[in-house]
């Protein structure tokens, strides 16, 4: 689980905790994050080899979230209804998230999901692309998971591939730092070394 600073530091969490209501109705953190890890892993790699990349638009990436989260939070596929931050990174104020979510993908769409692309623009555009949805961070909890998880199909529907186990957490954590603070260059050097081109 993220450790966020949010309005309401209680919000959709079990009175005098930060432990997060569940449908498992699992009340200490530590059992709630084993039980994430086991749940979200599974169906994230059953999303991976059987989910189709078609109609992609702010929709499909909340039904993500609700794919790999639904079965611990009733809450999983809508956007947050608070403002969040972590370690100083201010993410996209609450009211704005449909909108913004929305030309998002909107832009993506115009760009053909990044298809038929070099290599080395392709790159550039996925570490902005991931940026930018992370900077939106839509949900009240899981929005990494389901970042990956979305890039990862996105990357493979171009007919590149993306291995994220080939980084480093903690630098990929203190790129997106750097990015948020302006300068991206270290996600895209971070992404060179994670996307491999797949075509034959």
């Amino acid at each position: 689980m993220a450790v966020y600073s949010i309005e309401g530091c209680n919000d959709s969490c079990y009175p005098d905790t930060t432990v997060l209501v569940n449908k498992l109705d699992i009340r200490e953190q530590e059992l709630l994050n084993e039980a994430e890890s086991i749940i979200v892993t599974s169906c994230s790699v059953k999303a991976e080899k059987e989910l189709d990349f078609k109609d992609v638009d702010f929709e499909y990436y909340k039904g993500l979230h609700k794919l790999i989260f639904g079965d611990l939070y009733e809450w999983a596929g809508t956007v947050r209804t608070i403002n969040i931050s972590k370690k100083g990174t201010v993410f996209c104020d609450h009211n704005e998230l449909e909108r913004l979510g929305r030309l998002r993908f909107e832009r993506l769409r115009a760009r053909d999901f990044f298809r038929d692309m070099e290599y080395d623009e392709f790159v550039s555009e996925v570490s902005e692309l991931y940026h930018e949805l992370n900077m939106l961070h839509p949900f009240r909890e899981g929005n990494g998971r389901t970042l990956r998880l979305f890039v990862t199909l996105l990357v493979r529907n171009a007919e590149y591939d993306i291995d994220f186990a080939l980084c480093d957490p903690d630098m990929l954590a203190i790129a997106n730092i750097k990015a948020a603070q302006g300068d991206i260059s270290l996600l895209k050097a971070v992404f060179a070394d994670m996307i491999k081109n797949d075509t034959p």
